[in-house]
């Protein structure tokens, strides 16, 4: 494995039949689809994406269904279960979504929709977010296929919509409206997680998302009087809601302490010799890299201002004004962030959900959790793997609790073997998104072992 990032393509591919010997074309081809989401009101390329996969799965027999929550926006269900597959086992979930965030072309060193290798890298926009996991499971069940290989338990296969909206009309709207698709399902592995840190001694961790926070997108307004700007008005709707958002801003969230995320800080801290300092988490954990800034936003409540709307007039005193905002809560502690919100704002403060999505945590046990550690361990021995609690969010949040009170356990694991000095967190959502061609071949391999023993 120590010639994994610089060895040419053909010298990592086993053969025809190896699990890894389509990934890297599936996941330029998919790159090539623009399938950028700007919104509910601007989205695209979804379907495109659902016709190139039904494409793949149509030549090893696998039959698909596609599911349409409003015109264009398109998820796709398969389940690969061949003779001889054992039907008495719960089905594993492996889920994807199609959608990439947007780009601004001209910021990139190669354009963000060429799919194109360079300096050992797959580059492009989904590179990493999300089309590199759907090609090593694709890769992987059609190169079982054509070994005449069945996987150890049925495999539901679905590439959701409008993750990157947060799953409104995706996986919220599937789990709603069609949740039979998930019947049979009782663990599933998707994003954020697997990919690989490297401590001081050399020994590579691979974290796995386990938990991860829920969101409430939401717009705060306030109304005043409207008015001449030369003159004083204390019924200004703009400097109420300026007040109202520095008492949120300037409010110490208290530290929850989630169990994963001690489990997380007590084994990072061993294998890195550090010494965590619960008021500057950030910096305690630089040593780790990158991913210390996700960590350390999983210690509380995290709430973020990013949109700010009022007036049309230098000389004009608006009647309202407004911020949409992102808010991130701890697992189990909903109600409290957001009625903490409330209080902090004060009265005379209008509040509009534009998104609220639950958080998901699940046990680190089970068949899934213990493929995964198998499989790490076949191609990478004596590496370690972690659970982690997630700031971000995925598309468990629409089916890890289903409608008629149905739990599937959700777990992140797109497997990444990374050199140990690539910046991979500032790549997601980022400029020059891509991904080492020999994670993507380490990736598939890891989800071979993985349908093979989950």
């Amino acid at each position: 494995m120590s010639d994994l990032f610089s060895m040419p393509l053909e010298d990592l591919v086993d053969g025809p039949n190896s699990p890894q010997a389509e990934v890297v074309d599936i996941c330029s081809r998919m790159i090539q689809i623009d399938s950028q989401n700007f919104g509910p009101q601007d989205a695209r390329g979804e379907v495109d994406m659902c016709r190139y996969v039904s494409e793949l799965l149509d030549e090893i027999g696998v039959d698909v269904s596609i599911y349409e929550s409003e015109p264009g926006r398109a998820t796709l269900v398969a389940e690969w279960a061949p003779e001889g597959t054992d039907m008495s086992r719960p089905a594993l979930l492996l889920h994807g979504h199609s959608d990439t965030v947007p780009f601004e072309a001209e910021d990139w060193t190669h354009h963000p929709l060429s799919g194109e290798v360079h300096d050992n890298c797959m580059w492009g926009r989904g590179a990493i977010d999300m089309k590199g996991f759907l090609a090593m499971v694709l890769s992987a069940i059609r190169a079982r296929h054509r070994r005449g290989e069945v996987p150890s338990r049925p495999i539901r296969f679905i590439m959701f919509a409008d993750e990157e909206a947060s799953g409104t009309l995706g996986s919220t709207w599937m789990g709603a409206n069609h949740p039979e698709i998930f019947d049979g399902v009782t663990e599933a592995i998707s994003e954020v997680g697997g990919f690989s840190l490297t401590t001081p001694g050399g020994k590579r961790v691979y974290v796995v998302q386990s938990a991860e926070k829920g969101l409430w997108w939401f717009r705060m307004s306030a109304t005043g009087s409207a008015g001449h700007g030369s003159m004083r008005n204390p019924d200004n709707a703009v400097g109420h809601l300026l007040k109202a958002l520095s008492r949120i801003d300037s409010h110490q969230w208290p530290d929850l302490g989630h169990p994963v995320q001690e489990e997380f800080l007590a084994e990072v801290s061993e294998m890195w010799g550090l010494t965590i300092d619960r008021d500057d988490l950030e910096s305690s954990l630089a040593p780790i890299g990158p991913l210390s800034r996700m960590v350390a936003a999983c210690c509380s409540h995290n709430v973020t201002t990013t949109v700010l709307s009022a007036g049309y007039k230098v000389n004009v005193v608006p009647t309202r004004a407004s911020a949409e905002i992102d808010a991130r809560f701890i697992p189990g502690a909903e109600e409290e962030m957001i009625s903490t919100i409330k209080s902090l704002a004060g009265p005379g403060i209008d509040f509009e959900t534009i998104s609220l999505k639950p958080a998901a945590a699940a046990p680190f046990e089970g068949s899934a959790v213990d493929a995964i550690h198998r499989a790490i361990d076949a191609e990478d021995p004596g590496a370690v793997v972690l659970p982690y609690l997630n700031s971000a969010g995925t598309d468990a949040k629409g089916f890890a609790v289903l409608p008629d009170g149905r739990r599937i356990n959700c777990y992140g694991c797109t497997p990444l073997q990374l050199p140990a000095d690539f910046d991979f967190i500032s790549l997601f959502h980022g400029v020059d998104e891509r991904v080492p061609v020999g994670s993507l071949v380490f990736g598939a391999k890891v989800v071979d072992h993985i349908l093979q023993e989950a």
